[in-house]
């Protein structure tokens, strides 16, 4: 069993200092990728219609500070970069859900950092996870009781947020088998659940990553293309709660690649139109 464990925590690291050429010319090309999707999104137990957007673009990134530098240096690292965006209503108010998280390119185990927020009209909700070389620190900012002003060291493990960004790099880094995983901060902040690792499975199968969590009776799909530069096609996400069963779902709609920081001027809102978001 420990044999085991030692050989996944390994292979997440295969291949993350040598990233190919064809990798580089896609993702150093200056552009970012912008996906759209059609969110059906379980809520206080009804499905919601919304959207949700995956935005995938490597920058430099300040290794101490774990922000974004302005310009490259010797002090900085490269970096893929993941946005997660979910809008969609509950009734009468909104929900705005973002994820980031950060990759380097270098390190042996990729995960920089990663933030969730949440804002909806009862109040918001922050999470910050900062990758420590011997473990990590998660900072909690919130409205509701409990969760408010917390800093906490976690043990190092697999974050299910860094999981998006593995696709990216390459199916095969992704962790299966049995292992700790710190299920998603949007997860932990939405169901005001405590911030730990818990025991997960995973499989690996024809273009399909499936996570799945017994003490959560909770499972996360994940389609992607299986050629590069790995397509996320959507996602199906499944938890139960209180004898009920409630299942998210995303379908892609629209992908481009563009530098969307260059783009904010009203004429440039001609360009979000096959992205279907309004």
């Amino acid at each position: 069993m420990k044999k085991l464990l030692i050989l996944f925590l390994l292979a997440p690291l295969i291949g993350m200092s040598q990233l190919s050429q064809t990798f580089k010319n896609h993702w150093f090309d200056g552009f970012a990728e912008i996906n759209s999707y059609e969110l059906i999104q379980s809520r206080y137990g009804q499905q919601r219609k919304g959207k949700a957007v995956l935005i995938f673009v490597t920058e430099d990134f300040l290794a101490k500070e774990l922000v974004k530098a302005n310009q490259k240096s010797k002090t900085t690292i490269p970096v893929l970069k993941s946005n997660r965006t979910k809008n969609f209503l509950t009734g009468i108010y909104p929900y705005s859900i973002m994820s980031s998280s950060f990759s380097s390119l270098r390190k042996k185990h990729p995960l920089v950092k990663t933030v969730a927020s949440i804002q909806e009209w009862c109040g918001q909700s922050y999470l910050q996870l900062n990758a420590g070389e011997k473990e990590n620190t998660l900072v909690s900012h919130s409205y509701f009781e409990g969760e408010a002003d917390q800093n906490l060291k976690l043990p190092k493990t697999v974050s299910e947020d860094e999981l998006w960004n593995l696709i990216r790099f390459n199916p095969k880094n992704l962790p299966v088998g049995e292992f700790d995983l710190l299920p998603s901060l949007e997860m932990i902040r939405l169901n005001h659940i405590e911030a730990k690792a818990v025991r997960a499975t995973a499989s690996l199968n024809a273009g399909t990553y499936t996570l799945y969590i017994p003490s959560m009776q909770r499972s996360l799909s994940i389609q992607f293309d299986q050629n590069f530069p790995y397509t996320i096609e959507g996602w199906e996400e499944k938890y139960a709660h209180k004898g009920e069963q409630y299942t998210s779902t995303a379908k892609r709609i629209h992908t481009e690649r563009r530098q969307y920081w260059q783009e904010n001027n009203s004429a440039s809102a001609r360009f979000r139109a096959p992205f279907k978001l309004d």
